[in-house]
């Protein structure tokens, strides 16, 4: 009798996490769209173009997620959001998932209630200063002052930098990149720093880039992703392989000029059947087309294709990949298997 209470009470209980799982899946697909938190314009990272049109490496990632979903990358209203506001939309259900530039700490996992799926840019804190300033380090900042966007890791970095090094500065707090940029450029303050990336992507938005540099030191871990509200597991399968299907591709060697190659029919590689949708139901297994990895691919592009087209050495921002490489190229992107 007490064995038939305890499976009548998993069987509830494991009937409503799968009813809560269900629910953004459900609510995305009756909407007939994504709803994807963004930063307000961060070139290169999310930002809208001449007509009005997302891009950015950022946004790839809700791309991926809309072509996972409904086979059509554009299925996604983009939802600027700052420093402060980014929270609120997600919990309150405004955004279905958060693409911005946002690091994974520990308390924004278990405090905050949200669920981090993945890295998709590892990063770290620095510091951008007119060349004018005539400082070449950091530790050389004694007295400046600082502008940085609240409701950030980076103000809580700064904090521990300074005091560690026994050192002050006065803050100027803002809210939004542009805003920062005003500040800096205008001279109300003396440094800028938020996530290196960050600052490349605005410095390259200069009238004269060279005017300005970017300090030596990364005074953070900054480990930046995608991330969903808790208890949504489902959906969180959804956005976390969407943004794997990305890596795993370039690793790989799937790229969007020969996915369709690939994916006409099985490869002699199981791996990238599976993936495909050649071999197997992994798109069933979440409740999205088996082919969702191949619409990925072919509509975004792979990993590597989106950070050279986005922010890479071959644009005005020239990133290296760095740790963003591969880990079979001494980097840190490694995905599970597709199996």
């Amino acid at each position: 009798m007490q064995k038939s209470v305890i499976l009548g009470a998993m069987t509830v209980a494991a009937f409503s996490a799968g009813a809560a799982a269900a629910a953004t899946l459900d609510d995305v697909k009756a909407r007939g769209k994504l709803n994807c938190g963004v930063s307000t314009s961060l070139v290169g990272f999310a930002a809208p173009d001449a007509n009005g049109n997302w891009e950015g490496f950022d946004v790839a990632v809700c791309r991926a997620v809309a072509a996972a979903v409904f086979g059509d990358s554009k299925a996604v209203e983009f939802v600027p959001t700052t420093g402060k506001t980014r929270f609120t939309a997600l919990a309150s259900g405004e955004v279905d998932m958060l693409a911005r530039n946002t690091t994974w700490t520990y308390s924004r996992d278990t405090d905050l209630k949200f669920d981090f799926i993945g890295v998709n840019y590892y990063d770290g804190q620095g510091f951008m200063v007119p060349k004018s300033l005539g400082v070449s380090s950091a530790k050389e900042l004694n007295g400046s002052t600082v502008c940085i966007q609240t409701g950030t890791t980076t103000e809580l970095n700064l904090a521990d930098f300074f005091r560690a090094n026994n050192i002050t500065y006065t803050p100027v707090p803002i809210e939004t990149n542009a805003e920062a940029l005003q500040q800096y450029l205008a001279g109300a303050c003396d440094t800028y720093t938020t996530d290196a990336s960050g600052l490349a992507a605005s410095r390259a938005t200069f009238e004269t880039p060279t005017d300005h540099i970017v300090l030596p030191e990364i005074i953070s871990k900054e480990p930046l992703g995608p991330l969903v509200r808790h208890g949504d597991n489902d959906w969180a399968d959804i956005v976390r392989w969407s943004l794997n299907v990305m890596i795993a591709a370039e690793e790989l060697g799937v790229t969007s000029a020969n996915v369709a190659e690939l994916s006409a029919a099985p490869t002699t590689n199981p791996e990238i059947n599976r993936l495909l949708g050649t071999e197997g139901e992994m798109g069933k297994m979440m409740g999205v087309d088996n082919a969702f990895a191949k619409n990925i691919i072919m509509q975004v592009g792979n990993y590597g294709e989106v950070f050279e087209k986005n922010i890479g050495a071959s644009t005005s921002i020239g990133l290296a990949r760095g740790l963003n490489a591969q880990w079979t190229d001494g980097g840190l992107l490694y995905t599970p298997p597709f199996r």
